[in-house]
């Protein structure tokens, strides 16, 4: 039996932190999906079908055992649909953990067969969010460090720099 895991987020952008999580899941499940949600609060700055295309360029090369999909609705749903054991969530700091723990804790709850799997980020990248690399990119800082280059030129195209709400 395939042992399958989900690996959900908004993504928006994709950062290494995000790239390494999903390397160190490929290694152990025999499938991981990278799992884009449409149903975020959050608001984003590129479209789902932006974010899918840049996950593919920045994750889907060297990884062959790596997928990805959109889903909306619950994700203790979509995980029993796609037949999958594991949620894997990446962790920066013990701040993460708090909601982390609570929404494994909702999840174990709706469907008990689902176990969530932390991760701890790698030092180098437990202050990365793709929050701040828009406030960063929108600012015209450098992102280099922080994202892969085909992210990085994809934020360049949405900021000019300086450019802050349509005002140089």
């Amino acid at each position: 039996m395939q042992k399958i895991a989900v690996y959900p987020g908004t993504f928006d952008p994709v950062t290494f932190g995000h790239v390494h999580i999903t390397q160190r899941a490929a290694k152990l499940f025999d499938k991981v999906i990278m799992a884009i949600a449409l149903d975020s609060s959050k608001k984003t700055l590129f479209t789902v079908e932006e974010r899918m295309a840049l996950i593919e360029e920045c994750c889907l090369a060297d990884l062959p055992n790596v997928e990805i999909e959109i889903f909306e609705g619950l994700l203790v749903n979509y995980v029993k649909k796609k037949g999958a054991v594991a949620i894997i969530r990446g962790l920066r700091a013990v701040s993460d953990f708090e909601n982390e723990m609570q929404m494994a804790s909702i999840n174990r709850h709706l469907n008990e067969n689902v176990e969530t799997i932390f991760l701890m980020t790698d030092s180098e990248y437990s202050f990365i969010s793709s929050s701040v690399i828009k406030n960063v990119a929108a600012l015209g800082g450098d992102v280099s460090h922080f994202v892969p280059p085909a992210v990085e030129k994809a934020l360049k195209k949405k900021f000019k720099v300086g450019e802050i709400n349509g005002k140089r």
